[in-house]
């Protein structure tokens, strides 16, 4: 229902945007589906990898490896896998999903997914390049601890 709610807001703003100026809105929306064809073949890409990997993964590897009894070395490693990976957040929460009903762990998964949107090793030269080195090596490293806390705590909450 929400979804529903949201293309209707959308629906109304791009109305009222055309209202407002055509050509501009016209000119923004070409933009967009420009972008989306951009990234069309990335995302259909790390999609089509995630089902292959999952597919040739057994599910009792997946739980051994990331499941809820695999300790606090599969949560530590998966907020590294976390930290190194480069996948948009609207990709990675099926990926988390699918993962979820393969057996993986909620602190496990968790920790992966918290240090992928708040940690960035690879986005790391840029953020040096824009605020500078001292200040992307703190906010990584505490962005990591408390990814590590938060999942630990999602343990201890459910």
């Amino acid at each position: 229902m929400s979804t529903v709610i949201l293309i209707a807001l959308a629906v109304i703003a791009l109305g009222v945007s055309l209202r407002k100026d055509k050509d501009k809105t016209i000119k923004t929306v070409k933009q967009a589906r420009n972008m989306m064809k951009g990234m069309l073949s990335d995302i259909v890409g790390i999609l089509l990898l995630i089902g292959l990997v999952l597919t040739l993964i057994p599910s009792e590897t997946i739980e051994s490896l990331i499941g809820s009894e695999s300790g606090f070395l599969a949560v530590v490693l998966s907020a590294v896998l976390g930290t190194i990976t480069l996948i948009p957040a609207f990709v990675a929460f099926p990926l988390i999903g699918s993962l979820k009903s393969s057996g993986a762990g909620l602190v496990t998964l968790t920790a992966f997914l918290t240090t992928l949107t708040m940690v960035g090793f690879l986005t790391m030269p840029l953020e040096i390049k824009t605020f500078g080195k001292k200040f992307t090596i703190i906010r990584n490293g505490v962005s990591f601890v408390f990814a590590i806390l938060i999942a630990l705590s999602m343990g201890v909450i459910l």
